[in-house]
This record gives C-alpha cells, sequence and structure tokens, in this order.
C-alpha cells in the first residue's frame, strides 16, 4: 500500500436510509462503528440482511475516490462523496487488497472483512443512473474497527 494513502471525506448516517452527514473528525469505536453512525447503532441495511457474506456485521465503510472519480467520467453520473454510502472516502488506498487485512487509519486501527459491493437499495437512495452497475467491483471495503482511535480529514491510511 502507498504511504500516501489518506483520508479524504468522512461520513455518518444517524439510520438507515438517512442522508450522509460530512465531518472532519470522527470517533470510531472497537466492534461498534463510527460513533453517531447507523453501523455504530447496528443499524444500516447491510446488518440488517441474514444472508451478508461471512454473517460479520460491518463496523465501517470505506471507498476510494478514485472510484467515485471513475463512476463520473466513465458513467456520466453525478457522484457525490456521500452518494456512494461509505464512512470513509481515501486517496491512493487500494481498499480490494485489504480484505482479511489489518491497517491503520488515522488512531484507529481496522481489519477488512469484504468486498462492499453495491446494491439496488443504494441505488435507489441516490437516484442516480446505473450507480449501482458502475461502481461494480471497486464499491468499496466493508471493515471491523478492533482498536479504537480518532480519524480525521487528511490522516494516514497505512497497513
Amino acid at each position: 500500500m502507498s504511504q500516501n494513502g489518506v483520508v479524504v471525506r468522512l461520513f455518518t448516517a444517524p439510520d438507515t436510509g438517512d442522508d450522509m452527514v460530512e465531518h472532519e473528525s470522527v470517533n470510531a469505536v472497537e466492534n461498534r462503528g463510527i460513533e453517531g453512525d447507523r453501523y455504530y447503532k447496528g443499524k444500516g441495511i447491510w446488518n440488517e440482511w441474514e444472508d451478508n457474506p461471512n454473517n460479520e456485521a460491518s463496523d465501517i465503510t470505506f471507498i476510494e475516490l478514485e472510484a467515485i472519480e471513475a463512476v463520473r467520467e466513465d458513467y456520466d453520473i453525478d457522484l457525490d462523496f456521500g452518494d456512494a454510502r461509505r464512512n470513509v472516502v481515501t486517496r491512493d488506498v487500494p481498499l480490494n487488497h485489504l480484505v482479511g487485512k489489518r491497517f491503520q487509519v488515522g488512531d484507529a486501527v481496522c481489519e477488512g472483512l469484504n468486498l462492499c459491493e453495491p446494491c439496488g437499495y443504494m441505488q435507489g437512495l441516490v437516484g442516480k443512473g446505473k450507480v449501482a452497475d458502475a461502481l461494480k467491483h471497486r464499491g468499496g471495503l466493508d471493515a471491523r474497527v478492533v482498536e479504537s482511535g480518532e480519524i480525521a480529514c487528511d490522516d494516514a491510511v497505512t497497513l
């Protein structure tokens, strides 16, 4: 992983389907997620599905800035940073390679669980073209928080 990987944007949603709220910094809590977020509260559509991969609930989600830019360019979809419904937008971080690995983001340590493939539910909330198709295989990463800590914009992301 590049030593230049950084956090670009941070988001939470208080409940399933709520609008994403942008933050400059957040507190990630071990085995819970980001304080105030739907995943922290045990909600969120992913955590409510009984058939999610490996039956593992996600604490926090990530997406690459580069994936958002590719959707804008390749599919001509005006995708805002929060539209993908992920908590952390990163730059220069190959998220698909972090499944099963621990990595540090700001002061928190996370472990990649699964690729976060987009779904029809997310597409319905976004309401912009075929965004689920555009994000296929680059929809981000579901992760667990294994050590609590603060995460802020411009923080490093490292193995």
